[in-house]
């Protein structure tokens, strides 16, 4: 089943290079890479999220005035007859690995931990948050997910080799070579570094922590490549936009 998914991934992404290429000629190279970049940040964030089972503290219950505890259940806290309710917990990730959830889901309630007739100072903490999160990661969620990354990849390889012609005419052959030859090492270096990561991490998801990070990375570049190579081509656009500004 791995494998078959593994494939899923790749295989989508060398077929969809065609169509990348039709979106290339038709929007333009620069265009399409914006929207590739884009859409990476966002499946990258959306797959980064590990499967997590967390109880961590939450929001507790202070006491507004001081006093001597009347009562405790575990709905309320009574303190000289004001009464502090309490929110229960209601059991209902109980079942939640058998339940079908796309995104994390919480629980929270409140435990006291104070006892009748314990003498209590203004703030003092009577309840204790408790917080229960759950995220299923759902493998067909994640896979399709996945598959859908890799096939931007794919229309975006087309964008990569478009820019070729557009920017340097004369070195096709060269660039596009060197293209190539970069892809290939992002291909051998990246799996060795995804391993690394889930060493250092214990996470297996880390390894779109860097996508998100490289993608973040090349977005902004680009973006100032073509913001310089603008204001190189046309200095006086810059001006003229600042005076219409003001």
């Amino acid at each position: 089943m791995a494998g078959f998914l593994a494939s899923c991934f790749s295989l989508p992404s060398g077929i969809i290079r065609a169509f990348g290429g039709w979106l290339s000629d038709k929007f333009g190279a620069r265009t399409i890479m914006y929207r590739v970049l884009g859409g990476t940040l966002i499946l990258s964030l959306a797959l980064l999220l590990p499967k997590m089972d967390i109880y961590s503290t939450g929001k507790g219950v202070p006491a507004k005035k001081s006093g001597t505890i009347t009562a405790v259940s575990s709905q309320s806290i009574a303190i000289d007859g004001q009464t502090y309710d309490l929110e229960k917990k209601t059991n209902k990730l109980k079942d939640a690995e058998k339940e079908f959830h796309f995104w994390p889901v919480k629980e929270t309630w409140q435990e006291p931990i104070v006892q009748v007739g314990d003498k209590i100072a203004k703030k003092e903490l009577l309840a204790e948050g408790k917080t229960h999160i759950y995220f299923q990661a759902n493998v067909w969620i994640f896979a399709s997910l996945a598959i859908l990354l890799g096939s931007i990849w794919g229309i975006g390889k087309a964008a990569v080799y478009k820019h070729i012609p557009d920017y340097f005419p004369d070195e096709v052959g060269v660039v596009g070579g060197m293209v190539g030859v970069l892809g290939g090492l992002g291909g051998f270096c990246c799996p060795i570094i995804f391993g690394y990561l889930l060493e250092w991490t214990g996470l297996w998801s880390s390894c779109w922590i860097l996508m998100l990070a490289l993608s973040a990375i090349c977005l902004i570049w680009m973006h100032r490549v073509i913001q310089k190579m603008t204001d190189k081509a046309v200095p006086q656009l810059s001006t003229d936009f600042d005076r219409t500004k003001n």
